[in-house]
């Protein structure tokens, strides 16, 4: 049984406060992991605390628990409520569960990003409701006069079972708060579970169905004004001038006016990332008057020259230039061509040169991945109200705690000042962590001295970034007379970040192993993209390894295997990130469940596994190409997560992955004419439809106790590789540019 130490400061575990009606409100916010002094612990004092994560005890026994995390789409805000009331041995039909808002003083990663929401907070979350579990015992024991360790629980209920008492938590729950916090508490058993590993339904079913407003496009506030934004057409232009004449005069228009969202001499962290920042406002009473304006304002642009960026990664301090021009894709297809020839070396083992000198076969591949845009289905929004003292702001945020702070710098506001309510998430897969749009808007609000809530078209959205890299890779293999891969070579870049991964399966499974990495400049705005850099060099490796099994005259399955066998038993190098035997796990369950080997007749097949997030998973594809049409018929999954919270919704999840990956991998591509996206809504930008998706998919769990790891996006990645294989079996052809669906209609 495990007993976490409870001793955490009064910024990072327990705060209790009087409620209203009475009863124990129990704070945590130590997502860090942190283990403070017992001196900085708190009891019951009686004022409210401004919170960030919290059960809240009613004298009627209902608890309410925050979920600290934004939710989009993935469901945390049913997991990580699950985790604490697990723990506290809470009734879950009794269980309110909301939306806790930012508090930078009490949490630390309060943010959607790396699947790593419940990974982190697993212990953190579980000793939180085991403390208020204790805390409930040891009130029960005063008031009862019997020993603690005679006082058991049961779903909402305290228990003395030698004196037949039993009573519900909330009439322990004001009690409770003034008894000290215990140094240690014992967690339950993986055995006595009987929240977590059950599947539970989605907390905001009811509110998404019936139509309840829970997106930041719902938000609304008295005397709210609404606002748009003009950015320049093509990457490469600024602002130079505006005619606002005739703009001005369409009714309920209140103001037209230039912003800045970002100064220029700013230096942005990771997640201040902006296309443009010199941009034409439009505020009115309505959208539709301000989407009329819009088309009204007439707006000269002019090239920009080439400049430095100073940047902030996480303490490393650099200048990113970012080059004059219009670029278009077959200069942006040479220059990857030209900076591939200079490389430089991540990782060597061994003496590739010579493996490769010697070889008897030598394959050779190069991969191309496209720009791609995120496309949520809620476009980028946002609520401010900067007010002389204040801020308010509100809507969709996956990083809110990193944007509060590129707000307090822009706007002079101390953060202690600035307070941002989480809305839902429409969709967000990176887009929503660059949140320059709350900055504009609240750049906006303190123009106007008034509510503003702004919002983005589609057109807006698609045209003015984030942008997931464009990537190329080249793969060689060397194999010896007995076909055993001797030698790898891996050049991998992009636009502007390698998508590299050099610690990565195969490495340390091939004596000679080099891999190498590279960027080229460019003035198109990237960022994070679901399973960031793994959404391409999954599907470049996965379909070189096929490629290679094929060479080597092996089952692709039992290639893999033997090379992790290797890297199990004699690793090469001591850097490697995976380990290889859950690896290996992944692929043995889906082999046995997708009857690998079995004649499907008429059906062709593709395997592909990958390690991510601290997950793994592999997959096989079967599908049929019927006049010129892909038809996947089934994807068979296997997936080593640790822990399953809750298995419904990370089967959704995955399964959800799966039809993103296949979805993207045929159809999604961006291209650049003269600094201009080709495609800016979805009449143009394809995205997979009903019809095109897999009749069926089935997710199996590896089983085990091991501590929960990432789920939002490793079953992503791989199925680029899955499908591309199975695309080979079919057409006979290998897939190395995506998107892959133009090349199968030619």
């Amino acid at each position: 049984m495990s007993t976490p130490s409870s001793k955490l400061s009064r910024r990072s575990f327990l705060k209790a406060s009087t409620l209203a009606g009475g009863g124990l409100l129990l704070s945590f916010s130590w997502l860090a992991g942190c283990k403070p002094s017992p001196e900085d612990l708190m009891t019951m004092p009686k004022e409210w605390f401004k919170l960030n994560g919290y059960i809240k005890i009613g004298e009627n026994g209902l608890v309410t628990i925050m979920s600290p995390n934004p939710e989009g789409g993935q469901n945390i805000k049913t997991a990580m409520p699950m985790i604490v009331a697990e723990e506290l041995d809470a009734d879950w039909t009794k269980v309110l569960v909301e939306q806790a808002p930012l508090d930078t003083e009490n949490f630390t990663r309060q943010f959607i990003g790396g699947s790593q929401a419940i990974r982190i907070g697993w212990t953190p979350l579980r000793t939180a409701g085991a403390t208020a579990r204790y805390l409930l015992i040891q009130a029960a024991a005063q008031t009862w006069n019997v020993p603690a360790a005679e006082i058991t629980t049961e779903p909402g209920y305290l228990l003395h079972t030698a004196s037949g008492k039993k009573v519900h938590f909330g009439e322990m729950a004001s009690l409770a708060g003034s008894i000290p916090i215990p140094e240690e508490v014992q967690l339950k058993e993986i055995a006595d579970f009987r929240i977590i590993g059950h599947s539970q339904k989605n907390v905001d079913t009811k509110n998404i169905i019936t139509g309840k407003p829970l997106f930041g496009i719902d938000y609304k506030k008295p005397g709210m004004l609404k606002a748009m934004i003009i950015h320049p057409p093509a990457h490469g232009l600024r602002l130079k001038s505006f005619d606002d004449s005739e703009a001005k005069g369409i009714p309920g228009i209140k103001a037209i006016f230039q912003i800045k969202s970002h100064q220029d001499d700013y230096e942005r962290t990771f997640f201040d990332t902006t296309s443009f920042t010199d941009l034409v406002a439009i505020v009115g009473d309505s959208t539709w008057e301000v989407m009329n304006a819009k088309k009204a304002l007439k707006v000269e642009w002019e090239p920009i020259s080439t400049f430095e960026e100073k940047r902030d990664w996480g303490g490393r301090k650099e200048l990113r230039t970012i080059p004059e021009g219009l670029e278009s894709h077959d200069s942006q297809v040479q220059r990857m061509v030209e900076a591939s020839k200079n490389a430089r070396i991540v990782r060597k083992d061994g003496n590739p040169e010579a493996a490769f000198s010697k070889a008897a076969k030598v394959i050779e591949r190069t991969f191309h991945g496209p720009f791609l845009a995120h496309n949520c289905m809620e476009p980028m929004n946002f609520f401010a109200h900067v007010q002389a003292d204040k801020i308010e702001c509100a809507g969709p945020l996956q990083k809110p705690e990193l944007t509060e702070q590129a707000l307090s710098a822009r706007l002079g506001v101390p953060i202690e000042n600035i307070y941002i309510d989480m809305t839902r998430l429409g969709g967000g897969y990176g887009r929503r962590s660059y949140a320059h749009w709350l900055i504009e808007a609240a750049v906006i609000s303190k123009e106007m001295n008034a509510p503003i809530h702004l919002q983005y078209s589609r057109e807006d959205d698609m045209t003015g970034g984030i942008y997931r890299p464009m990537y190329q890779a080249t793969y060689k293999a060397a194999l010896d007379e007995k076909n055993n891969l001797i030698g790898f070579h891996l050049n991998a870049g992009g636009l502007v970040e390698p998508p590299l991964y050099a610690d990565r399966f195969p490495a340390g499974a091939v004596e000679n192993y080099l891999a190498e990495d590279w960027t080229a400049l460019s003035n198109i705005t990237v960022g994070s993209f679901r399973a960031p850099r793994s959404n391409f060099i999954a599907a470049a490796e996965q379909s070189f390894l096929d490629e290679v099994a094929e060479a080597a005259g092996k089952d692709p399955i039992e290639f893999r295997l033997e090379l992790l066998k290797k890297a199990k038993d004699n690793p090469v190098g001591k850097r490697n990130d995976y380990d290889p035997e859950r690896y290996a796990g992944v692929l043995e369950l889906v082999k046995t469940k997708s009857n690998w080997g079995q004649d499907m007749k008429g059906v062709s097949r593709g395997v592909s596994a990958y390690f991510c997030h601290n997950s793994y998973a592999a997959q096989v594809v079967d599908l049929k190409i019927e006049n010129g049409q892909v038809q996947i018929e089934k994807v068979v999954q296997a997936v080593d997560c640790g822990l399953v919270v809750n298995p419904d919704s990370a089967r959704n999840l995955c399964e959800g992955a799966v039809v993103d990956g296949i979805g993207t991998a045929l159809f999604g591509e961006l291209k650049f004419e003269n600094g201009v996206p080709d495609k800016n809504n979805f009449d143009n930008y394809r995205m997979i439809r009903m019809k095109e998706v897999p009749k069926s998919i089935e997710t199996y769990f590896v089983e085990n106790e091991i501590d929960p790891t990432g789920l939002g996006e490793p079953t992503y990645p791989p199925v680029f590789g899955a499908l591309a294989n199975a695309l080979y079996a079919a057409t006979g052809e290998r897939l190395s540019k995506q998107p892959f669906f133009p090349q199968l209609k030619a």
